[in-house]
């Protein structure tokens, strides 16, 4: 089989792809399901390729990159950002570092630690949905997908009160540089988001660090793994991951988890009839949708994966979205939303290996929550006006969800 893919080829560029890419994912499974794209990165589209993948153990550190067209074309987006020292979180960090930063922070996402912040949840939710039905029609991004997530890692974290409009939006920039590829003036908006942001979570940090409480920040601040601290840059880095990474995929999964029970009367109907669906329920739309569409990986040796071999220091993109659709995996009714498909949980959402989602169980449970009460809560909740996407490849999801929660009368 030829390296290079053969048409199709994947073009996120295309128009209509981040309202529904998912019939070009099924296009490139057919016939280019593993190959080099012109640009230089390597791409998995099938289920086995990229849970294989994800599962290798493989770096995630960008410095491992050697295919020199990738390196010039990164060179051509970021200009002298490029040359700069990038991703000390541990979403961009290989071992030990990743297997210690990760360590100092996953003691508040164990279940038994989440499963404790279920009532504050669902008062949140009841409050949020309590607030949506005096106005009888809302955005639920606005009203629920969006400050739900938001609350719950603010408090987690321990916070002080901040603008989270600005956060929101400076979040939403960042997140773009998920993106496989970025325009200058883009790049240009990613750095200067990034900068007012670590600004504000080093103003955070000051100010926790003078008043210490029991929280996931002042932990991080007082983080200790045999002798070894968070430095002030990791620190930083650490705070920023949880706060964006805690809510803006969190918001597509309820968000875009809603609008796919809409869009599906009948499998809306069975969830009401049948509560106790609801957590293979969300399992299944997050494979039906996946909030994170990809994910990379840096082959560190040779990789052969559909037949095709990928040299060592290639940047890979794993489609996630598209393993999740995956006919060879999940049978024929492959594209069809199912809540109580048998094997949902074994979705690529939330990755797989070392890299598997900290906040897993967090999400699994906000969603549950959030969208349990809010079916069960309004039978006459219906879309009302046209879905807006958030035009993101990567993180997509809903922009503008309009609902009515009441029937007409």
């Amino acid at each position: 089989m030829s390296q290079t893919m053969p048409p199709p080829v994947f073009d996120p560029f295309a128009p209509g792809f981040t309202d529904d890419p998912y019939p070009q994912y099924a296009a490139l499974r057919g016939g280019a399901p593993a190959g080099r794209h012109p640009l230089g990165f390597w791409l998995l589209t099938r289920y086995e390729d990229v849970s294989g993948l994800l599962r290798a153990g493989m770096s995630v550190e960008d410095r491992n990159v050697t295919d020199r067209q990738l390196i010039e074309l990164r060179e051509q987006m970021y200009g002298e950002e490029a040359a700069r020292p990038r991703g000390i979180s541990m979403l961009d960090r290989d071992p030990p570092d990743h297997t210690r930063l990760r360590r100092l922070v996953s003691k508040a996402f164990t279940p038994r630690a989440v499963e404790a912040l279920r009532p504050r949840i669902t008062g949140l939710v009841d409050e949020m949905l309590d607030a949506a039905e005096r106005q009888g029609r809302v955005n639920l991004v606005d009203a629920l997908a969006f400050p739900l997530p938001f609350a719950v890692i603010a408090e987690m974290l321990g916070t002080p009160p901040a603008d989270h409009e600005r956060i929101r939006q400076l979040s939403g920039t960042i997140v773009r540089s998920l993106e496989p590829v970025n325009d200058p003036a883009m790049v240009a908006a990613i750095t200067a988001a990034d900068a007012e942001l670590t600004q504000i979570a080093a103003g955070m940090i000051a100010w926790k660090r003078a008043n210490p409480a029991d929280d996931l920040l002042t932990a991080l601040i007082n983080a200790e793994d045999d002798g070894d601290v968070l430095d002030d840059d990791e620190l930083i880095a650490q705070t920023l991951l949880l706060y964006i990474a805690g809510h803006e995929t969190t918001v597509n999964l309820i968000a875009g988890g809603a609008l796919a029970l809409l869009r599906h009367p009948g499998q809306l109907e069975l969830l009401r009839s049948d509560p106790g669906l609801t957590a293979n329920a969300v399992e299944e739309l997050l494979r039906y949708d996946s909030p994170v569409q990809a994910t990379r990986r840096v082959t560190l040796e040779p990789v052969t994966f559909s037949g095709v071999t990928i040299p060592a220091g290639a940047f890979v993109m794993a489609l996630l979205g598209s393993a999740n659709r995956d006919e060879s995996y999940w049978g024929p009714d492959a594209a069809e939303l199912r809540l109580d498909r048998g094997n949902a949980r074994q979705h690529v959402s939330f990755g797989a290996g070392p890299h598997h989602c900290l906040g897993a169980s967090l999400a699994r449970l906000e969603a549950a929550i959030a969208l349990a009460r809010l079916t069960a809560r309004f039978p006459g909740l219906a879309l009302d006006g046209e879905v807006t996407w958030n035009g993101r490849i990567n993180l997509r999801g809903p922009a503008r969800l309009p609902v009515s929660l009441v029937q007409p009368r």
